[in-house]
């Protein structure tokens, strides 16, 4: 089975990501998924394409990811994975879709606006 390679994004951080068959080893910028992703949580959302889809143990997967904080890098390697997973089989799509895995999620940080503290928050307004 050739290599196939998808790309996933969440907020500002882009994963990069070569499937190919194997006994189910995850490397993240040359780093075990564990030890890049140190909590449980963050474990779970790398891993969560492979078991909705029930190929849990059967892909190498190696990641490039860059940008962005740690959540927003987790999710961007789920999507890339997942896109991957459709890409062999179209089967495990509706499954996939079924728990929001297939969605970009384009939610980003508003730019903050001139001659304000933040996006939104103005300056202390006083009458005096």
């Amino acid at each position: 089975m050739p290599t196939t390679n998808t790309s996933g994004r969440r907020k500002t951080a882009v994963a990069r990501i070569y499937l190919s068959e194997g006994s189910g080893a995850i490397t993240v910028n040359g780093k075990d998924y564990k030890e890049y992703f140190p909590t449980l949580p963050l474990q779970y959302v790398v891993t969560q394409s492979t078991e909705v889809a029930g190929v849990a143990g059967q892909y190498d997967v190696k990641v490039n990811v860059a940008g962005g904080g740690v959540k927003g890098q987790a999710e961007a390697v789920r999507l890339a994975i997942a896109k991957a997973i459709v890409e062999l089989d179209a089967d495990k799509k509706p499954a996939l879709r079924a728990k929001g895995l297939m969605t970009r999620d384009m939610r980003m940080v508003e730019r903050k606006k001139p001659g304000r503290k933040k996006a939104r928050k103005r300056f202390q307004f006083s009458k005096r």
